[in-house]
């Protein structure tokens, strides 16, 4: 990314974040939204105390979270001391940090949608399904999935959007290393600092444009989005 801009970095450095969270986040989220859609008439309580704590960062303010998250990532983090045993050093101020950030940061607005879509599907069509023997996995790929594809691509889009606008996590454990873990958001924030006004109407142009776009593929898809109360940002 040398050749690039420091701003053509930023954003393609927050593509590559935004795609890679998306992915793990999609993957993270499929089989907890399933569980939470089965054990939520069958074991409420567990299914509530399970669901609180993976959507904690509808309510948190990024900060707060990037802040534990650091405290964990840091050589004096449990998590730090892991990878630091290992030889990995720590996660904190790396582009895996920020993955690790978006994914938690990302997952309850993934895990809602998701869960909605399969509590939707009800259990009629999976019943009739096992009485013509088909395996648990045959349901979830042949029958689930296809019903639920809007509802994926929904979500995706959801965690795609969400990760490129995330700005108070990813600053408390990113940092703005250029070509390392400066990302769009806090790019522009840096203009700002620096009274930069020209590349910060850009940035946040793109931002603005970027948005629109993914709010309305979201409003197509008939998507209903969790949403957060305001949070103050540094």
């Amino acid at each position: 990314m040398s050749a690039l801009s420091p701003d053509h970095q930023a954003i393609l450095l927050t593509l590559e974040l935004a795609a890679a969270s998306t992915a793990i986040v999609l993957l993270l989220a499929t089989p907890l939204a399933w569980w939470l859609a089965a054990r939520h008439e069958r074991q409420p309580t567990l299914a509530s105390i399970i669901a609180s704590i993976v959507s904690l960062p509808l309510v948190l303010p990024p900060t707060v979270l990037g802040f534990y998250l650091l405290l964990l990532l840091g050589p004096s983090g449990a998590i730090g001391r892991l990878t630091t045993s290992v030889g990995l050093g720590t996660l904190a101020f790396t582009f895996e940090g920020l993955v690790i950030a978006s994914v938690l940061a990302t997952l309850p607005f993934v895990l809602a949608p998701l869960q909605a879509a399969f509590a939707g599907l009800g259990e009629g069509p999976l019943e009739a399904a096992a009485t013509l023997r088909a395996s648990p996995l045959d349901r979830f790929l042949r029958l689930v999935l296809p019903a639920c594809t809007p509802a994926f691509i929904g979500a995706g889009v959801l965690a795609f959007a969400h990760v490129v606008g995330e700005f108070g996590i990813v600053l408390m454990i990113g940092g703005s290393i250029p070509g390392q873990t400066r990302v769009v958001s806090v790019a522009l924030y840096d203009h700002v600092q620096g009274f930069e006004m020209g590349e910060a109407h850009a940035l946040a142009a793109t931002l603005l444009g970027f948005s629109a776009v993914a709010l309305f593929l979201l409003y197509r898809l008939g998507m209903v989005m969790p949403s957060r109360p305001a949070s103050p940002r540094p």
